[in-house]
């Protein structure tokens, strides 16, 4: 491959044919703002975020049970602090909280262990919501929560897989020429996951790391496969084509393939994960979370998530949506593409 200065050259200078160039990782969007990337490309080179923030895709049913939950008189929800703020149809969980809602944030699902048998006499419920990334780490969790016998954690999930959601945005309308695939993802699953779809659809997709410089490279091979059915894996030093089987086993052990509601985009078959029929006594009611109601029905989140319009073209967007007063979900967390493009510019 070129060095990068003539890299950067190249996609300067690029005057081909329009690529556009759709990112499923919350974490490439914001290192694609950090580093400047769009900045450094040809007009006919756009890139797009699409649903690859887990907070910005979980539907306003599941915040609704978790409202409801946390407002048992026993019963604690326990979070990562981003999705206190995501809009239910009515509320978020902190706005419940004003009336009373039992909330605790932590940094780590491993945490509830010791919140629990601190506290043996509540019950509490961890919102395991992600992508293939996190999953093994809520199956972790269980395998924890079954060998030391803790009775009083469940966990209520909308967990979701990538793939099938790939498929129906190549299908949907949007006008994607390639994509760059979350390297996070593939470090659990390999970079095979992606092939049916590369192959299926005739477009490029390029595992990528999260450096700049990875970025470019990565934007780089797209451009040169453009129209070309494969996946090449341009992040060697953690993927490999068959990923993390010991993570894959541990998975499959405890949860099971489902069909999923992701917020903006409907139902996706097969694109979730529910907890086995067997441990289903650690599951706080997961499934049939289906609907999605917008709190704010001028918000435009869906067609942000599935690339059909950019954040600026939102008619809340940088009005009454920000950071401080998120009217959806693209703007609750610092990888939804639309905090990023707020706070980035």
């Amino acid at each position: 491959m070129k060095d990068l200065k003539e890299i950067i050259s190249f996609l300067k200078e690029y005057d081909g044919e329009e690529i556009r160039i759709m990112e499923i990782c919350g974490s490439h969007t914001g290192a694609i703002a950090k580093n400047g990337i769009e900045a450094m490309l040809s007009e006919k080179i756009c890139l797009i975020s699409g649903p690859g923030c887990p907070v910005c895709v979980t539907p306003s049913a599941y915040i609704d049970r978790l409202i409801e939950l946390s407002l048992e008189s026993d019963t604690t929800v326990v979070t990562f602090g981003d999705l206190l703020r995501v809009p239910g149809s009515r509320e978020s969980l902190r706005e419940a909280q004003g009336r009373g809602a039992k909330v605790k944030m932590v940094y780590s699902p491993m945490d509830i262990i010791g919140i629990a048998k601190d506290s043996p006499d509540n019950k509490f419920v961890f919102a395991a919501i992600g992508f293939e990334t996190t999953t093994p780490v809520y199956a972790l969790l269980l395998d924890t929560l079954v060998k030391e016998k803790i009775e009083n954690v469940k966990l209520l999930t909308a967990l979701k897989t990538m793939p099938e959601v790939v498929d129906v945005l190549c299908s949907g309308g949007a006008k994607i020429n390639a994509f760059i695939a979350p390297g996070h993802v593939c470090v659990v699953t390999g970079s095979r996951i992606f092939e049916p779809a590369a192959q299926k659809y005739h477009l490029p997709f390029v595992v990528s790391g999260f450096e700049g410089e990875d970025l470019l490279r990565t934007i780089y091979l797209l451009v040169q496969n453009k129209g070309e059915g494969k996946v090449i894996n341009n992040y060697p030093s953690v993927v490999s084509y068959e990923g993390n089987e010991k993570a894959q086993a541990l998975v499959e052990k405890y949860f099971t393939k489902a069909d999923a509601s992701w917020r903006g985009i409907g139902n996706v078959t097969g694109s979730g994960r529910l907890i086995r029929p067997e441990f289903s006594r650690y599951d706080a009611g997961s499934a049939g979370l289906e609907y999605d109601e917008k709190k704010n029905k001028a918000c435009s989140c869906d067609k942000v998530i599935m690339g059909l319009i950019s954040p600026e073209e939102c008619p809340l967007f940088g009005k009454i949506c920000n950071p401080g007063n998120p009217q959806g979900a693209c703007m609750v967390s610092p990888e939804g593409s639309c905090n990023t493009r707020f706070c980035m510019g």
